[in-house]
């Protein structure tokens, strides 16, 4: 993925590298456990898993903040491409939003941090993967995922990077139209099953929105593919598949359970937004295929 326009502002940047807290507090309660039921874990954990996880370490916010200077610039090269990417999806959302919605677009903050942080939905640590929280609009990333991205899941190249922050600007846009709280009103209401079916198609709805970004910022002249970057985005979506990272720690899958949609479901909706760039082609909600 070769740049031919990067925005690097950070107008609606947040770096939190290297910042830790001098103790921590085992207590999340109220809004985190409701919402980050449903943020993107692209790691693909079970959302009560997660919050179980995130529960058990969790910054305590009235501590003093601890800031480590050999980490503070940790990973430069990816916050750099990273936040491209960021504005990229915003620029983009913020042009759709003005000429097919007749809406304004609000835009998120990204937050980059080390091992652990907090956010309105509560506290989080690395292990949860990319999430992005409703209750405060924020993407959040400890850039070392990428590394795992790259090492343990085999995604590679730059397109499977920008396929992660893609799809968490997207769950932004979710929120913005309001489909997150669509969902989530069902909580509570429905079947674990039920709910985990809405979730899957929440997710993969996110992946569509990941690939109309790609659409249009090669229409904007923001950036243009090289050979091998489909190959690349393809093999992070086919990496973060429920089936697949369920085959690879248990050896066999539990469709019932899943989360966030198959390889092959992942893969699919990403391009079919990257091949159409059409917004009305993605709802997911309404596809018989995933009923």
């Amino acid at each position: 993925m070769k740049w031919i326009n990067r925005n690097d502002s950070e107008a609606n940047y947040e770096d939190r590298r290297g910042r830790g807290r001098g103790k921590r507090n085992a207590a999340v309660g109220g809004l985190g456990a409701i919402v980050i039921a449903v943020i993107a874990l692209l790691l693909g954990q079970d959302p009560f898993q997660a919050v179980n996880m995130v529960n058990s370490v969790v910054p305590d916010q009235s501590t003093e903040v601890i800031t480590d200077p050999s980490r503070v610039n940790e990973n430069e090269e990816l916050k750099v491409f990273t936040l491209g990417v960021f504005n990229s999806a915003n620029d983009v959302w913020s042009e759709i939003f003005r000429t097919q919605l007749q809406q304004n677009y609000v835009k998120p903050t990204l937050v980059t941090f080390t091992d652990a942080t907090v956010s309105e939905c509560g506290g989080a640590t690395a292990s949860v993967g990319p999430f992005y929280c409703p209750a405060d609009q924020k993407m959040y990333i400890d850039l070392n995922f990428f590394h795992q991205l790259r090492s343990e899941f085999g995604a590679k190249g730059d397109l499977a990077m920008a396929y992660v922050t893609a799809h968490e600007v997207g769950h932004h846009v979710q929120h913005l139209l309001g489909i997150i709280n669509q969902v989530n009103q069902y909580r509570g209401k429905i079947s674990e099953r039920e709910q985990n079916r809405l979730n899957v198609k929440l997710e993969l709805q996110a992946d569509f929105l990941a690939g109309v970004w790609v659409y249009h910022a090669q229409k904007m002249n923001m950036i243009q593919l090289e050979p091998g970057d489909l190959e690349s985005a393809i093999s992070a979506t086919t990496a973060v598949g429920d089936d697949t990272i369920q085959k690879r720690s248990m050896g066999y899958s539990v469709p019932d359970s899943f989360t966030h949609g198959t390889a092959a479901q992942r893969t699919y909706w990403f391009r079919k937004g990257m091949q159409t760039g059409d917004i009305s082609q993605g709802d997911t909600f309404n596809d018989p295929s995933l009923n």
